[in-house]
């Protein structure tokens, strides 16, 4: 970013000696509430252009992240009363920067300020405000000639509280389960993507965790939600319900606006939908019905979003909406922490190309194919014949590897984003360039459509693929925008395309020609005027006299300083100005033919921008084309993308076998991790994985750290997930049925700032997935139980493993340090324990003394020992902390082992048969031993009661022998007594 600060200088004096400026400021009303701040900037200009000013916190702020000095702080009003008011000068250009940088990455909002053009002691009037969610009023002015790679998304919430019930949730939402004293939330959602111009809504129930709501904003992508304020107590049930809510918004990164309660009204939306939405011609002249507005709770959402976003106030907003209804159930559905873990999504620098899934799949030529692949990421679809037609289409391309290279290098890089060029059409501000981009890709349709009608794909079905999906479309397009390429052609000087000028042909209109005859005459007359002054001087006119269109003088001579004596004392030559580059010189003729191609030149100008504007207003009659084109090409280009990855791949992807949901296992043979095989001085070692239901589909993975657990589990989820958005994946042979969701819950941190500890953490997450988890789930779980006490956290860990086991059913992966977790395979049969190989060889005496190299390789069975120890090792720990370790764990092992050894193993069946063992042998020794004759006590001494029971025990003891010995449970009782 170029700072340009010394430039600016002379800017300050206008703030600094403006007096009034830190009264009005003062004065300003509070800035709009919002999670993560707003910044406001103070648009001025003087002689040398625009530049903002930021002030009080602001100003810091600016000055520590993006000059990275304090130097750079003035004070306003400095004197006897106090330090000032900090100020910070920007440039236009670094102004531009940091509203991009504050709304996209730092999710702030913002608010633009614009004097009212008087010098001193002006006031300032609010004139743009923009948030992460809502972009409209700042996109020219940031994103004008760069394409956006995500769409911001803005949502509204509103909560009721419904009678508890069991039924599925509406909208395709998970089951809530409840019980006699629950309350479930009827939650209506509106969200809107001003990019495309769609609104649409989402009605559900949800339980007190709003799983739902969270699957819903990771499903959107959602930027920034609109949620109603509570009351001055918040100690309501909706108050209570909006502090859940925004624990789950805040968890998704999502910023958050509060609005009046009032504002969410659906009194007049109705009416203001219609103005907006396009009218649907199909209904024979009757009114248009709106099915979203039978929804409960979804259209006042959508009545607050509209509000927000002022939508209705910019007539090019109407007629040009659409509103659909999102089904939560149409996409696999995702949680917070699995997008984080699996590292779908990221920025888009170098730095980070392949360390997401997002950045490594991301082979696209176009911005609206990588806007694209973003959505497919957080919506894998749950429709088998959808995913099955994508894997079709990429299998397509994987084998014919010319065509989609030829379509990616001479297609697709033509192709800019359309989205933005008909947006800029629907607001009045698009240019002739725009036109002509969108010349240069009508020009390159037939060559796409004859590639593609020369595949030749194996199977049939495949071929009527292709022409439904991409050459019926493209033909379609093709015919209706050839009038357009005549128009273009017909109205714009082609020849001028090479030079990068964008003009009417002079032909086109009668004026034109009359001014470009008039412009060419005077050209003529310019160049006998250079050959006259030539000859004159007796100057070479290429090498030494330079006629020259310069911005201060218009057309004029040079000559260098050497050359310049040769007009000394020659009236006839009017000297104008010397700089470093040589001496400016003018004619009588020469000056009044400037005048003359200046004034020309200008009413040429005036008279084309009527002309352009008409050329823009019939161009952009053809938007709705131009939006129907750009979807098609971001899918082929998408496509083309996942071809390219699965075909250079350090080992080619291969095409998995997806089942219906819940109709098989879940196998993967040699599965790798997509993102860490592409990494630098990485051989990676790939592991099968084999989940069958009823056999192996919760499984316990046990062994070292830095021993591959985390990683073999993450795999399995990436790549299932690879599977259901259409790509190929990373394994030599893979079935995997159709998942509803991939619920995740690893690693440890804590948020002070929101009161949350690591262990509070964990269990919040676990809940939502206890929750919202089905059999068709996918659970990766990675050490559970560690941010409390061993005994409370083996406790917690066995009762939710037994729990998700023997109630969900769902194929979970479990990770864990629980040795002692690996024991539920002998009460559950279709757990399976598994363990990361590591080779120990000893080192010394010490058990601890030992090397230990880990293989990364995943195998049956159990791992039986720890390696805490050697990972400090590794972590290069002070080495009397490292012995002190060993002495310490050697202590404690001698202990469990001399006085608390572990209870072998027994099954339920010999556990019950023993114990029926000891009780008859007890119930038999107590019936023999007398305690009466004929009635009366029996008198005895101490010592001949205790030899007298002691014998009996003995006896009824070889009479249980035989059954005693064929017990190991009761052999293993009496050997602890």
């Amino acid at each position: 970013m170029s700072l340009m600060y010394g430039k600016e200088k002379e800017s300050t004096q206008d703030t600094e000696a403006d007096p009034g400026f830190c009264t009005f400021f003062a004065a300003l009303p509070a800035k709009s509430p919002s999670t993560t701040g707003t910044v406001r900037l103070f648009r001025r200009t003087n002689a040398n252009g625009a530049y903002y000013t930021t002030h009080g916190p602001d100003a810091l702020f600016v000055a520590q992240h993006v000059f990275h000095t304090n130097s750079v702080i003035k004070h306003l009003g400095s004197g006897k009363k106090g330090p000032g008011l900090p100020s910070v000068i920007l440039s236009d250009s670094v102004a531009k920067g940091f509203l991009r940088d504050a709304l996209t990455v730092r999710q702030l909002k913002v608010e633009i300020w614009e004097g009212d053009g008087t010098k001193k002691g002006g006031k300032f009037k609010l004139d743009k405000e923009a948030s992460p969610g809502n972009l409209q009023a700042v996109e020219e002015l940031l994103f004008g000639n760069t394409d956006i790679l995500s769409a911001p998304i803005v949502m509204a919430i509103k909560i009721a509280s419904t009678p508890s019930t069991s039924a599925p949730a509406p909208g395709g939402g998970t089951t809530v389960a409840s019980s006699p004293k629950a309350k479930t939330k009827l939650v209506g959602v509106a969200f809107a993507d001003t990019n495309s111009r769609e609104l649409g809504v989402s009605e559900f129930v949800d339980d007190e965790l709003f799983s739902n709501v969270e699957s819903l904003v990771i499903q959107l992508s959602v930027k920034e939600a609109l949620i109603p304020t509570g009351t001055a107590s918040g100690k309501t049930d909706r108050d209570l319900d909006l502090n859940k809510l925004r624990g789950v918004l805040e968890k998704c990164g999502v910023v958050m606006t509060e609005r009046k309660p009032s504002e969410f009204n659906s009194r007049n939306i109705e009416e203001d939908l219609l103005r907006l939405l396009v009218q649907d011609t199909s209904s024979s002249g009757s009114a248009m019905t709106i099915p979203q507005l039978s929804l409960t709770s979804a259209p006042s959402s959508l009545a607050a979003l509209l509000s927000y976003l002022s939508l209705l106030s910019d007539p090019s907003n109407h007629n040009t909406f659409s509103i659909r209804t999102h089904e939560l159930g149409q996409y696999m559905r995702l949680d917070a922490s699995a997008v984080k873990s699996m590292c779908l999504t990221g920025g888009e620098g170098p730095h980070n190309r392949n360390t997401t899934l997002l950045g490594l799949l991301n082979k696209c030529k176009t911005a609206q194919g990588t806007r694209l692949l973003a959505g497919w990421l957080k919506q894998p679809l749950v429709n088998l014949h959808e995913i099955q037609k994508r894997q079709d289409l990429v299998e397509l391309f994987v084998t014919d590897s010319d065509a989609r290279r030829t379509l990616q290098d001479d297609f697709m890089k033509a192709m800019p984003d359309l989205h933005r060029i008909s947006k800029r059409f629907q607001k009045s501000v698009a240019t002739l360039e725009d036109v002509v981009r969108v010349y240069q890709v009508v020009l390159k349709l037939q060559g796409l459509i004859t590639t593609l009608e020369a595949l030749n794909p194996e199977v049939d079905h495949v071929k009527a693929l292709i022409e439904e999906t991409y050459l019926t479309k493209l033909k379609e397009f093709e015919g209706n925008l050839s009038k357009y390429a005549d128009m273009v052609e017909q109205t714009l000087d082609l020849d001028q395309l090479d030079h990068h000028n964008y003009v009417i042909k002079p032909d086109y209109d009668e004026r034109l020609q009359e001014l470009a005859a008039r412009l060419h005459e005077i050209r003529d007359g310019l160049d006998e005027e250079h050959q006259e002054v030539g000859r004159d001087l007796g100057l070479d006119l290429d090498k030494k006299l330079h006629l020259e269109n310069s911005q201060t003088y218009g057309y004029c001579f040079r000559l260098t300083k050497n050359d310049a004596k040769a007009i000394a004392n020659k009236r006839a030559y009017i000297e104008l100005g010397t700089i470093k580059a040589g001496v400016y010189f003018t004619t009588k003729t020469l000056k009044e033919l400037a005048v003359d191609f200046k004034e020309s030149t200008e009413k040429y100008t005036r008279t084309q921008s009527g002309l352009v504007k008409e050329v823009v207003n019939i161009a952009s009659t053809y938007t709705p084309v131009l939006e129907s084109l750009n979807n098609v090409i971001a899918h082929l280009d998408l496509i083309l993308s996942f071809a390219h990855v699965a075909s250079n791949a350090p080992e080619t992807y291969i095409r998995p076998t997806v089942l219906e949901k819940g109709s098989g296992s879940l196998i993967l043979r040699e599965a790798r991790h997509p993102c860490l095989e592409v990494q630098d001085d990485i051989s990676f070692i790939p592991n099968d994985v084999e989940m069958i239901k009823g056999e192996s589909e919760f499984q316990i993975i046990t062994g070292p750290n830095m021993g591959g657990k985390s990683t073999f589990l993450l795999s399995c989820a990436v790549i299932a997930l690879m599977a259901q958005i259409g790509s190929f994946v990373p394994c030599s042979e893979a079935q995997i049925p159709i998942l509803d969701s991939i619920l995740c819950r690893v690693g440890a941190g804590d948020s002070q700032l929101k009161g949350i500890s690591t262990f509070m953490g964990e269990m919040l997450d676990i809940a939502t997935i206890l929750r919202g988890a089905t059999s068709d789930s996918l659970i990766i779980i990675d050490e559970l139980g560690r941010g409390t006490s061993t005994y409370d956290g083996f406790g917690l860990a066995w009762a939710i493993s037994e729990h998700i086991a023997s109630q969900l059913h769902s194929y979970c992966l479990f990770a864990t340090h629980f040795h002692e977790l690996t024991a539920l395979d002998q009460q559950l049969p279709h757990v399976k324990n598994l363990h990361v190989v590591a080779h120990v060889a000893k080192s010394g005496d010490s058990p601890q003394d030992r090397d230990i190299t880990l293989l990364y390789k995943v195998e049956p069975g159990v791992c039986d020992q720890s390696f805490g120890i050697h990972v400090a090792e590794l972590a290069n720990f002070p080495e009397s902390v490292v012995k002190l370790a060993k002495r310490k764990a050697e202590e404690l092992e001698d202990f469990n082992t001399d006085d608390h050894a572990s209870e072998p193993q027994h099954s339920k069946e010999v556990t019950d048969e023993g114990i029926q063992i000891v009780e008859q042998l007890l119930r038999t020794w107590a019936s023999r031993i007398p305690d009466e004759v004929d009635g009366e006590d029996v008198v005895m001494s101490d010592d001949t009661t205790a030899e007298a029971q002691l014998e009996e025990l003995k006896r009824c003891f070889e009479e249980f022998k035989p059954r005693i010995e064929a017990n190991p449970w009761v052999q293993y009782l009496l050997s602890s007594l």
